[in-house]
């Protein structure tokens, strides 16, 4: 790894590490339900190294152990999920230049940590693509490390978890401290009252249905929101990245305190 890429990879590793906090709670969370349910330690762990998308797992190996069908299972999965699609529709411009392996490794090690992370990073301090890439994967690895770490660690636990530790209460706290950055407009807000909203009322329905009833609609009003106001859909390329060697304008205004001291867009300097 070259030296300016250590730099970038600390940036984000150090940017993520407040959340490895909530992060580990969650895996032991998802190792301890998935054997409690019925699913083997071996299973569970490689449930996580395959998927590696823990609110959807813990919703499927809930949903599992309830006996629920397996179309409701995939389809609470999926709609869970949909979020990913849009992250990496949003991130996509920054990544257009990588090659084909990086940008499959990429998608593999996106959570909502990396992508909260690194899309504020591009948008703000305008990085070239080589410190993009070592931003991004600092911010992913750690994520993955632990996450895998503590669901084995969870599996091999099972039952002997005390439930009076309550670990079940850091995972909506997590997703909390990821979500109050995010509301920053009318069509984000939007999408936050309605999903959490129908979520509390919704929560009544078999199948953790609710939780599928809650994302859906949410989507759905901050896409309204969005149409409604004439700004939808949005293009995160523009004025925000530039891949020009020389640096375009949108760059260099937006190089903040990654910029080099030359004033080279480039700027993969430490922050």
């Amino acid at each position: 790894m070259p030296a300016d890429g250590r730099s970038d990879f600390r940036d984000g590793a150090r940017a993520v590490a407040p959340f490895l906090l909530g992060v580990a709670p969650f895996g032991l969370v998802v190792g301890v339900t998935a054997v409690n349910v019925g699913v083997t330690p071996l299973q569970a762990v490689g449930m996580s190294l395959l998927l590696f998308t823990g609110a959807a797992q813990l919703a499927l190996i809930e949903l599992v152990g309830r006996g629920a069908p397996f179309a409701v299972a995939a389809a609470t999965a999926l709609v869970v999920n949909l979020r990913y699609l849009m992250y990496s529709a949003s991130l996509a411009p920054y990544f257009r230049r990588f090659s084909l392996p990086t940008k499959w490794l990429g998608a593999y090690g996106m959570t909502d940590h990396a992508y909260a992370l690194s899309v504020v990073e591009f948008r703000e301090t305008a990085p070239d693509e080589r410190s993009r890439a070592w931003y991004y994967f600092g911010a992913a690895t750690p994520v993955w490390v632990v996450w895998m770490s503590t669901t084995v660690a969870g599996a091999l636990l099972g039952k002997t978890v005390p439930s009076e530790l309550s670990l079940e209460f850091a995972v909506p706290l997590m997703f909390m401290a990821l979500l109050f950055p995010a509301v920053e407009d009318r069509p984000t807000a939007t999408a936050a009252v309605v999903a959490g909203g129908t979520a509390v009322v919704a929560a009544v329905l078999p199948f953790n249905l609710g939780l599928v009833t809650a994302a859906t609609l949410g989507i759905a009003a901050g896409v309204a929101t969005e149409v409604r106001a004439g700004s939808f859909p949005k293009d995160d390329r523009e004025g925000r990245t530039s891949d020009d060697a020389t640096g375009g304008e949108a760059t260099e205004s937006r190089a903040g305190p990654r910029e080099s001291g030359t004033g080279d867009s480039a700027g993969g300097g430490d922050q």
